[in-house]
């Protein structure tokens, strides 16, 4: 059987000179270059929500790769799994359970939040942070909320986040299963970890759905993801997924995209998942080199560089400037960190020169203090999605104290709320919002 269900399909088609009096409207003919592998549900091409024929057997081969009872394709990325996967979750349990969530969640956990009037309570880690992207939920972390509302039905946890940090998944895992919680996993950053390792997917750690950005760290086009559906979950889960999925996704799913998925999983099956295991260990010995030139590092991600500048003397944004002008482009930059995301399909010679460059970069002076705020619980006067369909009017951020949030706050990238809609603007608030240079904000009326 083909491992490339959907592309032998759409190259069959495009070979037989059918006359194409369906959309879309290119027609095949070749503007950007990819038109010939754009075609949409014609008889034989399956649909994505409905799956029982080439999108099905695709599908099925990603399911194998990862060991999963049921995987999903989205072409729309992670932002669309992660609201199917809340979709999924809400109307297995019904519409009076609770979710619980790791505060440093992606803007799409919040947008999905309002579609589904979820109002979620929030996990704040019992080590203090000074950056959203950081939130290392731990077990006792997620044990602590689940005793203090046993409502709770739900967990979601964002892992890896953004700077690379890894919750104990299989801990939090044995938490939620104890009490009788599902968990959610936003492992969009780590698609590539059921290959890099034994035991660092959350599949294998015990979580009950989760979604995987294959194009973030994997060789796939944007808004190639995956959505999964755990062997271990409750029944029922599975066979849920796709109408749950259908209540966000276009009907006019991307065909270029899932070729894509499709190429990447034959990818691996042929020595990619090799390749990733290696190219992990070439990225351990470029970060112990940049320890070694006296760098701090942050996360456990075996894949991703997070560099402190401050311990330099230089903001974020200043090291991001200065690997620009030797050519090298970073993932991310804030004021006190630099985010590099190097993959297997990188260049030969490019982790050479990012490191080289590094190594050269004498200190400018002390090492930058962060003046940043801790992260703590917003005051909450109503959910996130009462906020948003309240009349609301933007205004200078200085001037937000004590009114309510309308819109979530938070700078792109990473796209992770600073205030949540629904939640009180104080004067920590406003601070860590103009650090990240965002001086307008949303108010209800």
């Amino acid at each position: 059987m083909s491992d490339t269900p959907i592309y032998d399909f759409v190259k069959s088609y495009n070979e037989s000179g059918t006359v194409r009096m369906h959309m879309p409207g290119h027609k095949g003919q070749a503007l950007l270059g990819a038109e010939r592998l754009d075609i949409t549900e014609i008889k034989g091409a399956d649909y994505l929500y409905e799956a029982e024929g080439i999108i099905r057997r695709s599908e099925e081969i990603a399911s194998g790769l990862y060991g999963s009872a049921r995987t999903l394709f989205s072409t729309e990325g992670s932002s669309f799994s992660i609201k199917g996967m809340l979709a999924c979750a809400k109307a297995f349990l019904g519409a009076g359970a609770r979710f619980a969530a790791a505060r440093n969640c992606h803007r799409a956990f919040l947008n999905g939040c309002i579609l589904l009037d979820i109002d979620p309570m929030w996990i704040f880690p019992g080590k203090s942070s000074r950056s959203v992207c950081s939130s290392e939920v731990t077990a006792e972390d997620v044990r602590r909320t689940l005793e203090q509302d046993p409502s709770i039905r739900a967990v979601y946890i964002t892992s890896p986040d953004y700077f690379g940090n890894m919750s104990d998944i299989a801990g939090i895992a044995e938490v939620c299963h104890r009490k009788g919680a599902i968990l959610l996993v936003d492992n969009a950053h780590g698609a590539y970890l059921k290959f890099a390792g034994e035991g660092l997917h959350p599949l294998d750690c015990g979580a009950d759905l989760c979604c995987d950005s294959v194009h973030k760290t994997l060789p796939a086009l944007t808004g190639a993801s995956l959505l999964h559906i755990s062997k271990r979950a409750p029944h029922g889960l599975a066979e849920r997924a796709p109408e749950e999925m259908s209540l966000f996704g276009s009907t006019s799913p991307s065909y270029v995209i899932m070729q894509s998925i499709e190429r990447c999983m034959l990818e691996l099956k042929n020595g990619l998942s090799e390749g990733i295991r290696k190219f992990c260990k070439e990225v351990s010995a470029h970060k112990a080199r940049l320890l070694s030139a006296g760098f701090e590092l942050a996360g456990q991600e075996p894949m991703k560089i997070t560099l402190s500048a401050a311990v330099k003397g230089r903001s974020g944004g200043e090291l991001a400037e200065h690997l620009r002008k030797k050519g090298i482009e970073p993932e991310y930059a804030d004021r006190l960190y630099v985010v590099l995301m190097p993959t297997p399909y990188n260049r030969p010679g490019d982790l050479e020169a990012v490191t080289s460059v590094l190594e050269a970069l004498p200190d400018k002076g002390a090492p930058l203090l962060s003046d940043d705020p801790e992260i703590s619980v917003p005051k909450k006067a109503m959910s996130p999605r009462e906020a948003y369909f309240r009349p609301f009017r933007r205004i200078p951020v200085e001037e937000a104290v004590g009114k309510v949030c309308a819109r979530t706050a938070m700078s792109c990238q990473p796209s992770i709320p600073v205030i949540a809609g629904g939640e009180v603007f104080d004067e920590k608030i406003i601070k860590i919002l103009k650090n990240y240079g965002i001086f307008r904000a949303d108010v209800v009326e």
